[in-house]
């Protein structure tokens, strides 16, 4: 039986061969089963590994000052971790299974409004700001197309289709499909585009956005960009990427797009997954239609 670091690149290998997962997952799972690695012994069999070990290495994590969400998050990297060597008849049990997640508050992170988000948005660039361009485009199509920023970074030029204002995404697990953004959008990657021609100087790429040695952008660098350009027109503090994709499909339920519409922009397999983004808004609709309807 093979030792659990031995074990853990394979099952990386397999998420990046197989399953196409992005660099920010896989950085992800592989901090956490490093982590787990140093707790039990990188050279112990994966067979060796009971349910108590798997407690014990959550109950170090609290003992450290982690946080349940940060918990719940590798304890589900070792479910997904003995899962698959499950799948590949190494063990006879998953031994995660039985233990218990940590229970989390159902708390959705405050997203700011239309009325917040357009003000920023059209507001001009400090005079400061490196690649004002880069930018703008950047958080105009975070928010007009509703894209995670694993995918807005690995996006290419030939993906981009600025007169039927659509983009061509690879999501999660190598799904792909053509999400439709806006004409504020589509001005600001026309303007975008010419700065990104004169960074090649004659060169050419195949990301649409670049850094400023013409390599593609990083979605750590892409992250980083989001919270300064927040931070600089006075949006909430926890805003992130992920919060304009947040506020992408509130925004449209809020405006009567169908649940279904907005599952297919955002790319999720499930409609639960997609109603989870929208609990704000439907929270609204339902306290509304318990103040108006006769019936409620």
């Amino acid at each position: 039986m093979a030792s659990l670091a031995l074990e853990a690149q394979e099952f990386l290998a397999y998420l990046r061969g197989e399953r196409r997962a992005g660099p920010h997952t896989l950085r992800n799972y592989a901090a956490d089963l490093r982590q787990f690695a140093a707790c039990a012994g990188a050279a112990t069999e994966v067979a060796a590994v009971d349910a108590a070990l798997i407690r014990r290495f959550l109950a170090e994590l609290h003992a450290r000052g982690a946080q349940k969400a940060s918990i719940a998050r590798r304890l589900a990297t070792l479910r997904s971790f003995f899962r698959y060597l499950l799948q590949e008849g190494r063990l006879a049990a998953n031994p995660a299974a039985a233990v218990a997640s940590p229970k989390l508050p159902k708390r959705l992170p405050p997203i700011p409004t239309a009325e917040q988000l357009n003000s920023a948005l059209d507001s001009r660039p400090a005079a400061e700001t490196p690649f004002p361009e880069r930018e703008r485009a950047i958080v105009e199509l975070l928010y007009g197309a509703g894209l995670r920023i694993s995918e807005l970074a690995g996006l290419d030029l030939e993906g981009m289709d600025c007169a039927s204002q659509t983009v061509r995404v690879l999501g999660k697990g190598g799904k792909e499909r053509i999400v439709p953004f806006g004409a504020k959008a589509r001005q600001a990657l026309e303007a975008y585009l010419p700065r990104r021609a004169a960074l090649l100087a004659g060169r050419t790429a195949e990301p649409l956005f670049l850094n400023r040695r013409g390599g593609r952008l990083t979605d750590r660098s892409a992250r980083r960009l989001v919270k300064d350009w927040a931070a600089r027109h006075g949006l909430p503090a926890e805003l992130h990427p992920h919060t304009l994709r947040h506020a992408f499909a509130s925004h449209l339920l809020a405006e009567g797009a169908d649940l279904r519409v907005i599952q297919e922009m955002l790319g999720h397999a499930s409609l639960a997954t997609t109603q989870k983004y929208t609990q704000t808004e439907i929270r609204q609709l339902m306290a509304v239609y318990d103040r108006a309807h006769p019936k409620a």
